[in-house]
């Protein structure tokens, strides 16, 4: 089963509903967007997916790949081949990028097996140039002192030397100028491949632009309330979210 797949499921937090029998399908080999007004359950759909703790799954279940999601530890969602890169990437003083992206590859290797720094360093070198990141940031600690532009790239970095099966980009494109923009999207665009899903969640047409999806999904009130393809999120750009919050509560 290459898919990640999301059946019925309902979340809360703090005893407040948040996703409501929410349906998704993400077949490997497909970019797929979704968007929707604030409040929706974008982002608490991404973090359920990845395991965080502060939210309780009160019904359904997601599986990647047939293996079931839910209940899971994050760093064994993790290692199962979920990405999430987030909207506001936390700092981490005193662990340099470097040494953080070895310690997550080297953590999925067989026990008693290494990396080679040479071969790491050579892979760790040719995507930072590929998102025209500075080969000064690999002593840098993981986000400290980053802007907005840097903190995302640095996102996308991780997720190009994990490779992971599917990818969850959480409003990637907030807080970016144009030329960063392009420059992320540029990343991402590198990781399509028929072995790979990846999810975009937004709120603006204008990263879709650059990443174009096979999909669109539009959320409101915790759940999808209408797909279709590209098209759909022109139609949003137009008209805005009202009319599906109508449709969402009728």
């Amino acid at each position: 089963m290459n898919t990640l797949k999301i059946d019925n499921l309902s979340a809360s937090i703090d005893d407040k509903e948040i996703l409501r029998d929410l349906s998704l399908e993400i077949p490997k080999g497909e970019v797929h967007a979704i968007m929707g007004p604030n409040g929706s359950g974008k982002s608490t759909l991404s973090k359920v997916l990845a395991g965080h703790p502060d939210y309780e799954v009160t019904g359904g279940k997601a599986t990647l790949d047939g293996t079931p999601l839910l209940g899971m530890e994050p760093d064994e969602i993790s290692r199962l081949g979920l990405f999430l890169a987030f909207q506001y990437p936390i700092e981490v003083p005193g662990v340099s990028i470097a040494n953080f992206i070895r310690a997550t590859l080297q953590a999925r290797l067989p026990e008693g097996e290494s990396i080679k720094a040479v071969d790491y360093y050579k892979q760790l070198y040719l995507r930072m140039d590929e998102l025209g990141m500075d080969r000064k940031f690999t002593s840098r600690a993981l986000n400290e002192g980053f802007s907005g532009g840097e903190k995302k790239r640095c996102e996308i970095l991780q997720m190009s030397m994990l490779e992971p099966k599917y990818c969850i980009l959480d409003e990637t494109d907030s807080g970016l100028d144009i030329d960063a923009l392009r420059i992320v999207s540029e990343g991402v665009n590198r990781m399509r491949s028929k072995d790979r899903g990846i999810l975009v969640i937004t709120h603006y047409q204008r990263l879709l632009e650059y990443i174009v999806p096979d999909c669109v999904h539009v959320m409101a009130n915790g759940r999808i309330v209408r797909s279709g393809d590209k098209t759909l999120a022109f139609e949003l750009e137009e008209k805005g979210y009202d009319w599906i919050k109508e449709e969402a509560v009728a």
